[in-house]
């Protein structure tokens, strides 16, 4: 099955907001919990400054994985998204 690797760095001063922001990483995080419960997304990652996270959603396609990034409560605060299609070996 095909995977998209989705590359997030969030701005300075998107960093700064969610630091003051309490209810923005639980819900953030509600999204996340449901998407591995649904079984659509295989891998999540968060640099330890939590300026970047790397997702591996299994089963939606670039489109759709797009769609569902652009529903985040992050999504305002992100400076850099990058999106690859890859092929698992293993």
């Amino acid at each position: 099955m095909n995977r998209i690797l989705v590359l997030i760095t969030l701005s300075d001063n998107g960093i700064e907001t969610i630091k003051s922001t309490p209810e923005l990483p639980k819900k953030e995080m509600e999204f996340v919990n449901k998407w591995k419960e649904e079984g659509i997304l295989e891998s999540f990652y968060i640099s330890v400054s939590k300026k970047d996270a790397v997702l591996i959603f299994k089963g939606p396609d670039e489109n759709k994985s797009k769609e569902l990034i652009g529903i985040l409560p992050y999504f305002p605060y992100m400076a850099k998204i990058e999106y690859h299609n890859l092929n698992k070996q293993f």
